[in-house]
């Protein structure tokens, strides 16, 4: 079966979560014997950003990993239609430019023999729907929203019977438990500052906690304005920027625990949706403990393959119990990574798309492929 894949980057993670599960995705199928096709658009946001920041050495962290991937760029203003001739499936994602998910859409009403899918991995349906009702959908077959509670808005608009919920996981061909142990030490936070929508939070459930536990804190990640990095100085946590996703296994083997904290759309009006980040820490076999969520979907049982702060002092608590219990850390541990490999792995979700696929009644000959 041929697949082809509209992304912003796959190659950049700069500020790019959404690259994190699709490469994994991809992989997968790529795994299965099936032809994979990733196109993200010239001069996108993300790689612009990362090449400006670290140049061409920003790439090679995802060329190392991901070497079955090469991805190929396309110029927006072209007509796509070229690009998905002789594809089996297009699937778009929401990160792309509505004239571009307009025009691969007409591609499909003016006799495309491609089942063409829409991938939502994003709050704007409910904190700016007026940006998702820009895109013309009239062309797709069907949705995938990373959510049930994403699933439920676009049932309101009409897509009952033709959205799937497909929530994100972990890619576990590389984020696992290190091979072998070493020393680790602290608490680490993979996560970027992005609009100040949680900077509450972090300060609540991240920063304070940390140093009242006495746990020396690392933080990897982007868009840490002056006032930000102010704020990490004063609490005297250690900035270390840009990780690529492919080094997040290793930097989570060298410390003794990690925070999960929502953002806050996901936290309040889109609940059961958690960031990437909690699917590849469970992985690696590192314990979580996490702000106030409400796992809406019961994808983790709570308080065994993580532990849940209702508040900072409650957060405070959990890293001083973690930090004097290895019983309680290896416990969290075995109960995270057993959920992981049971139910939340890159394959788990393949298996899920196909099973999707085999429902919209495919061309016959990707339904025959589709095992």
């Amino acid at each position: 079966m041929r697949i082809v894949y509209f992304t912003h980057s796959l190659r950049s993670c700069w500020n790019h979560g959404n690259a994190h599960f699709v490469r994994g995705v991809l992989r997968d199928l790529v795994a299965r014997g099936h032809d994979v096709v990733a196109l993200e658009p010239e001069g996108n946001w993300s790689l612009a950003n990362l090449i400006a920041d670290h140049g061409d050495a920003g790439l090679a962290a995802f060329r190392a990993a991901y070497p079955e991937l090469n991805p190929q760029s396309f110029d927006p203003a072209s007509d796509p239609a070229a690009l998905v001739a002789d594809a089996d499936v297009v699937i778009m994602h929401e990160w792309n430019e509505p004239a571009l998910v307009a025009a691969v859409g007409r591609a499909r009403q003016a006799g495309g023999r491609f089942t063409l899918l829409f991938h939502d991995t994003h709050h704007r349906a409910v904190s700016d729907p007026d940006a998702i009702r820009a895109f013309d959908l009239s062309g797709y077959d069907g949705v995938l929203a990373f959510g049930e509670a994403l699933s439920a808005v676009y049932r309101d608009w009409g897509w009952a019977g033709r959205v799937w919920t497909w929530h994100e996981a972990a890619d576990t061909r590389l984020f696992h438990p290190p091979a072998v142990e070493r020393d680790r030490a602290g608490l680490v936070w993979i996560g970027n500052w992005g609009d100040g929508e949680r900077t509450e939070q972090l300060e609540d459930f991240l920063f304070r906690p940390a140093s009242e536990a006495g746990m020396p804190l690392d933080i990897y990640g982007v868009r840490y304005p002056e006032t930000a990095r102010a704020t990490l100085d004063r609490y005297g946590i250690g900035y270390h920027g840009w990780a690529p996703n492919a080094g997040a296994p290793d930097i989570f083997a060298r410390h003794l625990a990690t925070v999960h904290v929502p953002r806050r759309f996901y936290a309040t009006m889109l609940p059961g949706i958690p960031t990437i980040r909690m699917f590849e820490a469970l992985a690696c076999g590192i314990p979580l403990v996490s702000a106030p969520w409400e796992d809406s979907e019961g994808l983790f049982r709570a308080d065994r393959d993580y532990l849940r702060a209702r508040d900072g002092a409650e957060m405070t608590r959990h890293l001083r119990d973690l930090a004097a219990d290895p019983e309680l850390r290896a416990a969290i541990i075995a109960s995270g990574l057993e959920t992981i490999r049971a139910r939340h792995s890159c394959h788990h979700r393949v298996d899920e798309l196909l099973a999707i696929l085999a429902t919209l009644a495919a061309p016959a000959a990707a339904v025959r492929s589709l095992a």
